[in-house]
């Protein structure tokens, strides 16, 4: 395994500026189209309500799924330093005491 492996990739600031635009747009049009639904005012709000929930728990779960994969990464390359010390330590031609 290469000393790179575990490093995680920076996304580009392009692709950044994509994901957070799409995200205000898509959440722009949907408050936009559940404003202008032709049905009563508890509906709406129900239907607001059913969309910022949505946002939130995808907001928590993206967040769960860093977090475990980061700490999967700190194991990984604690246990990968384990290895090359072990490594760097031993001598083949050493002789048994």
């Amino acid at each position: 395994m290469s000393a790179n492996a575990n490093i995680p990739q920076k996304t580009t600031a392009a692709f950044f500026i994509q994901s957070a635009l799409s995200f205000g747009v898509s959440i722009v049009g949907v408050g936009i189209g559940i404003a202008y639904l032709p049905v009563d005012a508890w509906m709406r709000a129900f239907l607001g309500l059913g969309l910022l929930y949505t946002v939130t728990s995808a907001f928590t779960l993206a967040k769960v799924i860093r977090d475990q994969q980061e700490s999967v990464s700190v194991v990984q390359r604690v246990d990968q330093a384990r290895l090359d010390r072990i490594l760097t330590e031993h001598d083949p031609f050493r002789t048994a005491p």
